[in-house]
């Protein structure tokens, strides 16, 4: 379309001129026919001279259709081949340009789309990871637990055979202790199973009134 637009526009400003021409010639004539009317025997310009016509309008014929001839077999197809060329051209680099953001919008659907796959990955690796330090933690605790827990049973173990030995202990020495008292106040000899027996038996009595 641009090329037969660009073709016609050729033909009519080459129509123009040769039309112009023409026109100019003619104009000349006329001229010179009426300054010749006016007095023939004055001197003129020779191409008004009458005689001459023929020869004038023969030259313009062949010059109209020799520029005719050139516009139309060399300077118009040349034209037109360069506007076909341009539009072959235009129509190329905007095709060009189409594919290039066809390819431009493809690439940014896909990285969108990895960005995407990316934050999720990220996002269960992190859940994952929390759940397992969680996991962690957890048997950590329980193993931390059970051993304070045995630490504690072998230490109130230990505790309660002290106390049994230190109880032990001071029964004995209350036992001689008392031995000692009762043979200083009463001046009788009782025996140590005696003494014994006795401490017991007290320490029984006092031992709900320590818990209470």
């Amino acid at each position: 379309m641009v090329c037969k637009m660009g073709t016609d526009m050729a033909k009519s400003g080459m129509m123009r001129c040769l039309t112009l021409a023409t026109g100019t010639g003619f104009g000349l004539a006329v001229t010179g026919g009426q300054a010749l009317a006016a007095g023939a025997s004055e001197p003129g310009l020779p191409q008004l001279d009458i005689s001459t016509w023929p020869s004038q309008i023969f030259w313009l014929i062949v010059i109209f259709g020799v520029g005719y001839v050139m516009m139309a077999k060399i300077v118009t197809p040349k034209i037109g081949t360069v506007l076909e060329d341009r539009r072959t051209r235009l129509d190329g680099d905007l095709g060009k340009a189409r594919e290039a953001s066809a390819e431009a919008a493809k690439i940014r659907a896909e990285y969108e789309a990895d960005l995407e796959s990316a934050r999720n990955d990220a996002a269960a690796f992190a859940r994952k990871a929390a759940a397992e330090a969680a996991e962690k933690a957890a048997s950590v605790e329980g193993k931390a637990d059970k051993k304070l827990a045995s630490k504690v049973a072998t230490a109130e173990k230990k505790l309660a055979t002290a106390k049994a030995e230190a109880m032990e202990n001071l029964n004995t020495v209350a036992a001689e202790a008392a031995l000692e008292a009762v043979k200083g106040l009463t001046g009788l000899k009782a025996t140590k199973a005696q003494a014994e027996k006795v401490v017991k038996a007290a320490a029984k009595a006092m031992a709900p009134q320590e818990v209470n």
